[in-house]
């Protein structure tokens, strides 16, 4: 293996708790758990599907909602989400067999870039949706991923959190992976599922032997 393709919010960066809490609350200051596992439902899938969903659903305006996932993301410039559990772990165990960290994500380049940076996550490209390509599940980002740093996509692993993920890298003919999200049903196809990205630290250590 030559390369992993990441998403970044929901797979490298733990950012669902607080966006879910932000669209719950701008729904009812005090939600309760069955609005916040509502909105996780819809989170998993898309942020844009969820705030047009939640503004049909509860009659409380689809600006309004988007400005509370927008002030979160400005509050992550002071306090930045964690780190999903194993992805130090994993990003350290790819660099060491040489292969690369590459990201592909909806989030502009001034946002993902804050994120990374302020967690320390390494990583060697990034491309970014807002800077002119197609959102997943089209297959452009990773395309040109793999064009940028002659890649095959038999090389490569693409790690992501929702089904377009999936989609987007078996368009580019390269194996994908679902973080799963536990009590939020996605469908996978015949794509591998895991619970924790720790569990990728054996498929990177037989990479590394050659096997």
């Amino acid at each position: 293996m030559r390369a992993v393709i990441w998403d970044l919010g929901g797979t490298l960066v733990d950012t669902y708790p607080d966006v879910d809490r932000a669209l719950a609350a701008a729904i009812s200051p005090r939600p309760a758990p069955e609005l916040l596992h509502e909105v996780a439902q819809l989170t998993r899938r898309s942020s844009s599907l969820a705030i047009d969903t939640l503004a049909g659903r509860h009659g409380v305006p689809a600006p309004h909602l988007r400005e509370a996932y927008e002030s979160t993301k400005r509050q992550w410039r002071r306090r930045p989400p964690p780190v999903m559990a194993g992805a130090r772990e994993v990003l350290a165990a790819v660099r060491t067999t040489g292969a690369l960290n590459l990201v592909a994500t909806h989030r502009d380049r001034e946002s993902a870039t804050e994120l990374l940076e302020a967690l320390a996550l390494p990583f060697d490209d990034m491309i970014c949706a807002p800077d002119g390509f197609a959102r997943k599940p089209d297959p452009e980002m990773i395309r040109e991923l793999l064009a940028r740093h002659a890649l095959t996509p038999g090389e490569c692993l693409a790690v992501g959190d929702r089904p377009g993920d999936l989609k987007a890298a078996r368009a580019a003919g390269v194996r994908g992976v679902l973080l799963r999200t536990p009590g939020v049903p996605l469908e996978a196809g015949e794509a591998e599922c895991i619970g924790h990205l720790g569990t990728l630290l054996e498929r990177i250590g037989r990479s590394r032997g050659g096997s």
